[in-house]
């Protein structure tokens, strides 16, 4: 059976492999024994390899261990559990905040808890699997709305059953096509129908907004948007995942959400490293500074080439391909030129829509942009794409 099903993802260009690295996440890594420039990474701020960050996870190991034993509500609350969640809070404007050990975790843990049987949830076509897998997970009735469609998304809220409880549920930043959700016109649609908006800013928190507070920040809707979820994983440099909101919403997470009750508690160094990155993105805004200088440069070099991209507005510049055998020919031209930016095909993009998604980083040089640039020159008129 599995023989079978392996040689079908084969035969449509659809194979996963794993792609051991041979040192950490940077602008530049080991990979097959030589040094390639990498435009692969969530890292967007560099802080996964931060002095600051780095000497946080040490010594919180040294202080605490290696892991923290059981789940939170056993014996494995530590103290930098408290601190990262009162640093998000306090970094986010809100009450309190809530530790998950993992994006996914958080979205399946929290969704059912907002909605269940007999209620409504209307998600965007782009959400991330995790955000569907808790929509599903509900027991509610579930509808897709065309990506950041609010008019189809108005027609199915106005069709629905009146006093339906009902949950809008998009990403604040896309992460397969970097554009953002529109938020204004979700906050106002929920407003009128007396809905509540779930806004996933996993991408958006650390880069987007005057302080880098998140896509909500972005669109000066912190008061309109009570709570939200985000992951530790992407600019913050370390692992996990938190929502944040009123204090009453987070104790009622602390009783109900399954993957928080019976998961084990992140390790001390995890929470340690992700709070000292909270503290670097507040008093280093030089670093969201390069991010977006970068993002412009590479993001008007590909345009300049002639590539096809998404409505990107962010460091994720998506190249679309379509056919997935040609993206993941135009990855392993872009690898042979000292370039690693992974093939992203179906079912994590939809049918068609296969593509080389780049994800530029503060660290990255103007001559590392230009040298990507250039390679990419190079394999798009390699694979016929140019």
């Amino acid at each position: 059976m599995f023989q079978s099903r392996l040689k079908q993802f084969a035969d449509r260009a659809l194979m996963r492999r794993l792609s051991p690295l041979e040192s950490g996440t940077g602008p530049t890594i080991q990979y097959a024994g030589r040094q390639v420039i990498l435009l692969s990474s969530n890292d967007y701020l560099g802080l996964a390899t931060h002095p600051d960050v780095v000497r946080a996870a040490i010594h919180a190991t040294e202080q605490y261990g290696a892991g923290s034993g059981a789940s939170r509500l056993i014996s494995g609350t530590l103290p930098p559990h408290m601190h990262l969640e009162a640093s998000l809070a306090a970094f986010k404007g809100t009450e309190a905040a809530l530790l998950f050990g993992a994006g996914y975790l958080a979205n399946i843990g929290i969704i059912p808890n907002l909605v269940g049987q007999g209620g409504l949830i209307l998600a965007d076509r782009l959400c991330h699997a995790s955000l569907i897998d808790g929509c599903r997970l509900s027991r509610a009735d579930f509808r897709i709305f065309r990506h950041r469609d609010c008019a189809h998304l108005e027609s199915l809220l106005r069709r629905r059953r009146a006093n339906r409880p009902t949950v809008i549920i998009t990403e604040g930043l896309f992460s397969m096509d970097g554009d953002v959700a529109p938020l204004s016109d979700l906050v106002s649609l929920a407003e009128r129908y007396e809905a509540t908006l779930y806004v996933d800013d996993a991408h958006g928190t650390g880069i987007m907004g005057p302080a880098g507070r998140g896509t909500i920040e972005h669109f000066g809707l912190e008061q309109q948007i009570p709570f939200h979820m985000g992951t530790l994983s992407k600019a913050l440099g370390s692992h996990g995942a938190y929502i944040v909101g009123p204090n009453d919403l987070i104790q009622y997470l602390v009783n109900v959400a399954r993957p928080f009750i019976f998961t084990t508690a992140l390790p001390p160094a995890i929470a340690a490293a992700a709070a000292a990155a909270v503290a670097v993105i507040q008093r280093e805004p030089a670093r969201r500074m390069r991010l977006w200088s970068n993002r412009q440069r590479l993001f008007n070099g590909v345009q300049k080439l002639g590539f096809r991209t998404t409505q990107t507005v962010s460091p994720i510049l998506p190249i679309l391909v379509g056919d997935a055998a040609t993206a993941s020919a135009l990855a392993e031209r872009l690898l042979t030129h000292g370039i690693y930016a992974s093939a992203i095909r179906p079912p994590t993009v939809p049918d068609g829509t296969s593509r080389i998604r780049f994800t530029v980083t503060s660290e990255h040089t103007t001559e590392q942009i230009d040298e990507a640039l250039h390679a990419l020159d190079l394999a798009g008129r390699e694979t016929g794409l140019l």
